[in-house]
């Protein structure tokens, strides 16, 4: 790590910006074109570009030309959805023969290959993309925007193992930040935590990236201490405030959340963030139809804010408005295919519809994006168990209960199991597991599985005449008023 830190300080002390390179006689061009870039009127742009024959200008024609693409594609969305624009399609498909044939020519810079790469990854060419988006950060290794559409490429260690990168301090971002998205989140905040060490101890996106990562391992505790943290250095940041809001809403710190709320309306109400941020102070007090209507806000200003379609999703659950929610899940999904948490929720949604067939799939998508995730694996295993597939349930709660069961549910749903094939040893076994790691004053939440699990022992012990264990289980059972009045002898197990 010593060496890693040493090797980041040289790397950054040596690099020395270079400035844009625009020809003389096109110099005011570029600079009248610039400024329609950031007014967003990108078809004037490129039309002020297109025969400039500079870098610098030649790029801001053709990603003019894309970003005019997008926003059209983005306004429809917001509309009747009545499938894909054919005269976008075509125009992306000419831009990328346009690009495809400077980057065969070798005519192409790095910020134009990111270009390329773009366009290839919307047209769902993702191998080549990923080939160009390779080459783009090789040329201009600090170009982030080019290592974030190859993050978005890489879903396994097997493909980012295969990436010819560059040697560059940069490449440990990269690296970090694929790792949080592809949930190795020991990996990730160890990087981060040598980066802060290398000389970006004051980054706060580095302090927000950490956080996210608490997060994604379910450390809330620590994941809220660090945005407390992130909001001390930089009070007026609102990027990453929505997950900081879900972390509030889960612990149910309604007081906090509602500072946090107000605050957020206070520096920009119509930032994204401050819409989710709200939604969920909402729905933390029961308004879904409330927090509703904030998440749709926050879709009006960006429709591909993944966060907001996942959360409208759940508060339509709320509503018992299912059809409504599969939509919301369903857009979720097409922004980002890898967000567990849509997969799942449509998996909820088509349980509660009594579709089993069609929850299964969703929760084995689910499942596949969090392997070791114990709440997809049992719902992955009710589903099958609904579905009479008995040992397919069995393998998904041994798996559950081998990867750190986070309910605690895993072995009731094993003795359950095991009772219903008839088994009374495994299932005596699984009942004896569970009780002795759940009884206690501290987890009255699980009382009601706790009187089951007696319940069982006692009697499976009086079957047995082991009296002695039968009474001691027995006066267990008077501990909860759901079996205290039930004779031992007409107990149903």
């Amino acid at each position: 790590m010593a060496e890693l830190n040493q090797s980041l300080k040289i790397k950054i002390a040596n690099y020395i910006p270079k400035e844009p390179i625009v020809d003389s006689e096109e110099y005011d061009t570029y600079l009248l074109a610039k400024s329609y870039f950031d007014l967003k009127e990108y078809d004037r742009c490129a039309y002020q570009t297109d025969k400039c024959t500079s870098p610098c200008t030649k790029f801001l024609n053709l990603y003019s030309r894309y970003l005019s693409l997008e926003k059209k594609k983005i306004d429809n969305l917001t509309e009747v959805y009545c499938g894909p624009d054919p005269k976008l399609v075509s125009s992306l498909q000419a831009l990328c023969a346009q690009l495809r044939g400077e980057y065969a020519r070798g005519n192409s810079d790095p910020y134009c290959d990111y270009l390329y790469g773009l366009v290839l990854k919307r047209l769902d060419l993702l191998d080549e993309a990923r080939a160009v988006l390779v080459a783009a950060v090789n040329g201009q290794p600090l170009h982030w925007g080019a290592w974030m559409e190859l993050a978005a490429l890489c879903t396994d260690k097997a493909k980012l193992r295969s990436l010819n990168l560059p040697d560059h301090w940069m490449k440990h971002f990269f690296l970090a930040h694929t790792y949080l998205e592809q949930l190795l989140n020991d990996e990730a905040l160890e990087i981060y935590t040598e980066l802060q060490n290398a000389g970006f101890s004051d980054s706060s996106y580095l302090l927000a990236q950490t956080a996210i990562g608490f997060h994604n391992k379910r450390d809330v505790p620590e994941a809220i201490s660090t945005f407390h943290k992130l909001r001390k250095i930089d009070p007026y940041r609102l990027d990453n405030m929505d997950t900081f809001s879900n972390l509030l809403y889960v612990k149910e710190m309604r007081v906090e959340l509602a500072f946090l709320a107000q605050h957020a309306s206070e520096i920009d109400k119509y930032r994204v963030e401050t819409c989710c941020i709200i939604g969920n102070y909402y729905s933390l007090r029961s308004e879904h139809q409330k927090a509703v209507l904030y998440f749709q806000r926050a879709l009006r200003l960006n429709p591909q804010y993944l966060s907001a379609w996942t959360l409208m999703g759940h508060e339509y659950m709320e509503m018992k408005n299912t059809n409504a929610a599969i939509q919301s899940y369903r857009q979720a999904i097409e922004v980002n295919r890898r967000d567990y948490r849509a997969w799942y929720g449509l998996g909820q949604t088509y349980e509660i519809l009594k579709m089993p067939y069609y929850s299964l799939y969703y929760y084995k998508q689910a499942q596949h994006l969090r392997p070791n995730d114990s709440r997809m694996l049992i719902a992955l295993g009710e589903t099958y168990e609904k579905l009479d597939k008995i040992q397919e349930a069995l393998k998904c709660f041994y798996k559950a209960r081998s990867v750190g069961d986070v309910e605690g549910s895993a072995l009731l749903k094993l003795g359950k199991l095991f009772d219903r094939l008839s088994d009374s040893d495994q299932a005596t076994s699984a009942y004896m597991e569970y009780v002795s790691e759940n009884d206690g004053p501290m987890l009255i939440d699980h009382k009601s599985e706790l009187s089951h699990a007696y319940k069982y022992l006692a009697n499976i012990h009086l079957k047995k005449n082991q009296l002695d264990l039968a009474y001691n289980f027995a006066q267990k059972c008077l501990n909860y008023e759901d079996v205290r009045c039930i004779p031992l002898c007409d107990m149903k197990v």
